[in-house]
């Protein structure tokens, strides 16, 4: 289901006030946090521009309404309407899965979420993402999906629809840390950019690098397919931020970076 006609890349970072003076954002998305002098943080992306140190932080999806915490900060995550999206599989075995199938579906999963845990230190994203390949958007991030009219959990990721065989590139810099063939998400890898942010990439035809291979940002990583669980050719498309699954939009924006930044030092001006 074609939503859009083309991909308008708008990676918005809203970054805002609430009432209570408390950081706000939508969810999905990252904002950047100011560290004080000597600030003590682990297990977080620092980015340090002129001497001044900043915590990436990843708005996660499921806290929608809610406040999450940051050292001595709050954090309020806003509510938001991403919309819906209904898929129909003819392939009933896809969707009532047999109990082998159940079977081989999790330990999957826990190959994917262990790989995703077990980021590098040794590197780090400067945080200039490009899309990964051309296409048509076919699906946003944070939609509520239903597969054969049944509810199922939401879209945390951006699907672009191309061709088969159309050249998948590397959005940024970064290390080839898993490849497999699994039941979901068919021909997949997941790059690893270094301090918790990494990217996955599911349903291959083809995939053209190996496992602890180190990829340039626009090299090849594969190309488009239809493998997996899926109705057409498409790549669907996550990003991590510390086991948060963030809005690929979001990071895809001209500058991303600078205007982050930027829009933390206004906002601190208006606090």
């Amino acid at each position: 289901m074609i939503e859009n006609k083309t991909p308008k890349l708008l990676g918005l970072i809203l970054i805002s006030l609430n009432l209570l003076g408390d950081l706000s954002g939508d969810p999905g998305e990252v904002i950047a946090v100011k560290l004080n002098q000597g600030e003590a943080v682990s297990s977080h992306l620092i980015i340090e521009k002129e001497g001044i140190r900043y915590a990436m932080i990843a708005l996660p999806f499921d806290k929608q309404g809610k406040s999450i915490k940051f050292n001595n900060r709050n954090i309020l995550i806003n509510k938001k309407n991403f919309g819906e999206s209904r898929i129909t599989i003819e392939n009933t075995s896809m969707v009532n899965l047999s109990s082998e199938d159940s079977l081989r579906a999790f330990k999957e999963s826990q190959l994917i979420k262990k790989a995703l845990e077990n980021y590098s230190t040794e590197f780090k994203s400067n945080l200039s993402f490009i899309i990964p390949v051309e296409g048509v958007i076919s699906s946003r991030y944070g939609k509520k999906r239903y597969i054969n009219e049944s509810p199922r959990s939401p879209h945390l990721a951006l699907d672009i629809a191309a061709v088969t065989g159309t050249e998948i590139v590397a959005p940024e810099r970064g290390k080839v840390i898993l490849i497999g063939d699994f039941f979901y998400s068919g021909k997949y890898l997941i790059l690893d950019h270094g301090h918790g942010l990494l990217s996955s990439y599911s349903h291959l035809s083809k995939i053209n690098v190996s496992v602890n291979q180190f990829i340039e940002q626009g090299e090849k990583l594969g190309e488009i397919g239809a493998t997996g669980r899926v109705t057409g050719p498409h790549l669907h498309w996550s990003v991590y931020l510390n086991n948060t699954r963030i809005n690929p939009e979001s990071i895809i924006k001209e500058k991303f970076l600078e205007n982050l930044l930027l829009r933390n030092v206004m906002m601190s001006k208006s606090n």
